[in-house]
């Protein structure tokens, strides 16, 4: 089968490699659709911190957003999961420890992680192997495009949980990439009063498309009491100024994360008696993400600018932005498909 693969910082190649077989508690999913990560041009650029805590190595095959269809399965998975329709959690615990016999496989020490860490090859390819525990099926209502943006949701769907929003709240998203779009989406899902600060008007725009109409560059950014701030930036200098913008006793929530460290002075966070809390993966929040997809109460498709194919994801991963895309921070692949037979 095809495969997208990473040799090294800039190296690149879609390459032929052997299909998966399903080991025991496995299954095989041919891949539908993929969505390209920050965390996937991190690993091209060879800047992803995981690359020099030796959780991660060339080569490498990315891809941990993605739906797709179940067409194998191995010994002791229920025969029932072919040929359903799903997604996976992308952090892939080990199952014996502490953290993981708690519900939190998100956080183990020994996990994999889809197509970044351990070694667990990603979705960037035909087809994928997964543990069978790992999927979550997708209904009628969540087509391959919801369905490979269930991961990123999953994400902002937790910090916006995490945010503890009542209805009337008035929130400030930092940074309307995809995961504070997303954000932003499940915020006003709450019933928050959203305000959106970017660094472009450009993407500021597009979020204006979204019915967004709170929107401000840092410079322009109302002295306005903030109920929660929620960090979805890569902006070193933002964390710290989140929580001197959030009100006294309410709460910050952190989800971007910066190339360097983001120094954080503890002492306004006790003297203004701030909650602050730090989101890493989708995992406890996919459920309820596939759910708010399948009523249409978040509806995030907008967000792909444009679906190509797999010989397309070096120049993606590079920074090129393909011919006729729209205007949305997110770009798909349909590992079966090229360019030519999508665009038609």
């Amino acid at each position: 089968m095809r495969a997208f693969v990473v040799f090294g910082p800039g190296e690149c190649g879609v390459v032929d490699v052997e299909p998966p077989v399903p080991a025991p508690g496995e299954v095989v999913v041919d891949v539908t659709r993929v969505g390209v990560c920050g965390t996937d041009v991190e690993f091209f650029t060879g800047e992803m911190q995981y690359l020099r805590e030796g959780h991660a190595r060339y080569p490498l095959r990315l891809g941990h957003e993605w739906a797709g269809t179940v067409s194998a399965v191995g010994d002791g998975v229920d025969a029932s999961w072919t040929g359903r329709r799903v997604m996976g959690d992308t952090m892939l615990g080990c199952g014996r420890c502490r953290r993981c016999r708690s519900g939190r496989q998100h956080v183990c020490d020994a996990r994999e992680e889809v197509g970044i860490r351990g070694g667990r090859a990603g979705a960037l390819a035909e087809q994928l192997a997964v543990p069978a525990r790992s999927l979550h099926p997708l209904p009628e209502t969540v087509d391959d495009t919801l369905g490979a943006l269930v991961e990123p949701g999953g994400n902002a769907f937790r910090a916006a949980r995490a945010a503890a929003i009542e209805a009337g709240d008035r929130v400030l998203v930092l940074g309307p990439g995809t995961i504070g779009l997303l954000v932003a989406m499940f915020a006003r899902r709450a019933g928050a009063e959203v305000h959106l600060m970017g660094l472009t008007t450009q993407s500021l725009d597009f979020a204006r498309t979204l019915g967004f109409d709170a929107l401000w560059q840092e410079k322009e950014l109302p002295g306005l009491p903030w109920d929660a701030v929620i960090d979805a930036s890569n902006a070193p200098e933002l964390p710290a100024k989140a929580l001197e913008w959030v009100e006294p006793g309410r709460r910050v929530v952190y989800i971007g994360i910066a190339g360097s460290p983001s120094p954080v002075d503890t002492r306004s966070l006790a003297l203004k008696d701030v909650t602050a809390v730090g989101v890493l993966s989708a995992s406890p929040g996919l459920g309820a993400t596939i759910e708010a997809y399948a009523s249409g109460e978040v509806d995030p498709r907008p967000l792909v600018a444009a679906t190509l194919g797999l010989d397309d994801v070096g120049a993606v991963l590079a920074g090129s932005r393909p011919d006729g895309a729209g205007t949305g921070p997110k770009i798909h692949i349909a590992p079966g498909f090229s360019y030519d037979q999508l665009r038609c």
